[in-house]
């Protein structure tokens, strides 16, 4: 039997920093047919470091999974040859390894992603992955902080901190995610240059390298440019905007960490977490009458559809909507 091939970085000749990759186990045809669709992923479908991280684990867990299946090495012959059975059967035993029906549905959008990347190249052809249907999902729905409780977030956070500094860099940070609806990816992405600190409009890069404007209110700038004022550290320009302690990039799960502390100080629910700001945005926005194409904007979402989400928070809303404008909601059965 031949070795697996040992791939654990993005080609040399890719732009930008190498990604390390799992550990393929496959033939050399198909290792040489990973490292192309990793080196598309980054610089023609601008993948982020992440998802390329992640699509990397996704497809090295499904070719682990051939290798025991067929009893060989996975080559680019052998894709071609799987059927529908092979693919139920890799979901199968991911059942009953205990893994998500979420983990898998998105193992499998990976899979077919790769799929379509080799038919198009022309280097292996296989339709049996459309009959093959994608674990169903319970619909998820964004669970916000009420106004109150987002706004005492942001109050008390920094009584958490050990420095005043480390504390108003938590505020301008949780503000920046209440306050512009900022992934903590991108408000962590953030620059020194790029620190907005007067109203106006944010530029922001989000998921896929899409840029959007996001409008920055009197509280973000306020609390940013209190923060710069009590930051000890020198921030270059190209640096990023929060540091740490010892004036390194922040950690994100640091703030993770002062979040979960603050549920313990405020006695707020589990969901109460970084990303639960960005869904409070979205949500109270929407019970002030935002329209959803706007909000769909401002939080960067490629979708309406995944916008359409936050109208299940806020039923309620829409209904006094409906009662006050439809010219049947009043009329008498």
């Amino acid at each position: 039997m031949a070795r697996p091939a040992d791939v654990t970085t993005r080609a040399s000749r890719s732009r930008g920093p190498a990604i390390p990759l799992a550990r393929f186990a496959a033939a050399a045809d198909l290792t040489a047919a990973i490292s192309e669709w990793q080196s598309w992923l980054e610089n023609e479908r601008r993948a982020s470091r992440h998802t390329a991280l992640g699509y990397g684990r996704d497809l090295a867990g499904f070719l682990d999974f051939l290798r025991e299946h067929l009893g060989a090495l996975p080559s680019l012959a052998a894709l071609e040859a799987l059927g529908p059975a092979d693919f139920r059967a890799y979901l199968a035993a991911r059942t009953q390894d205990g893994i998500e029906r979420s983990s898998s549905a998105r193992a499998l959008s990976t899979l077919r992603g790769f799929f379509r990347f080799l038919d198009r190249r022309g280097l292996a052809k296989n339709a049996a992955l459309a009959a093959v249907r994608t674990p169903k999902l319970p619909k998820s729905v964004p669970k916000p902080l009420s106004p109150e409780d987002a706004g005492l977030a942001l109050e008390r956070i920094a009584e958490l901190a050990e420095a005043p500094w480390i504390g108003q860099r938590d505020v301008a940070i949780l503000t920046l995610l209440y306050g512009c609806g900022l992934r903590l990816s991108e408000a962590l992405g953030l620059t020194r240059a790029e620190a907005p600190i007067k109203p106006g409009m944010l530029s922001i890069t989000g998921k896929g390298r899409k840029m959007r404007l996001v409008p920055v209110l009197p509280a973000v700038s306020e609390a940013v440019a209190e923060y710069l004022t009590l930051c000890p550290h020198r921030l270059a320009a190209k640096g990023p905007l929060f540091v740490g302690v010892r004036g390194g990039p922040l950690n994100p799960r640091l703030v993770q960490r002062q979040m979960q502390r603050l549920r313990a100080l405020l006695d707020l629910p589990e969901t109460a977490t970084p990303h639960a700001l960005r869904h409070s945005f979205a949500t109270h926005l929407l019970a002030g009458g935002g329209d959803l194409r706007g909000i769909q904007e401002l939080l960067g979402h490629a979708s309406l559809s995944t916008t359409q989400r936050y109208t299940a928070v806020d039923a309620d809303r829409l209904l006094a909507v409906y009662d006050r404008a439809h010219p049947r909601a009043k009329a008498k059965a």
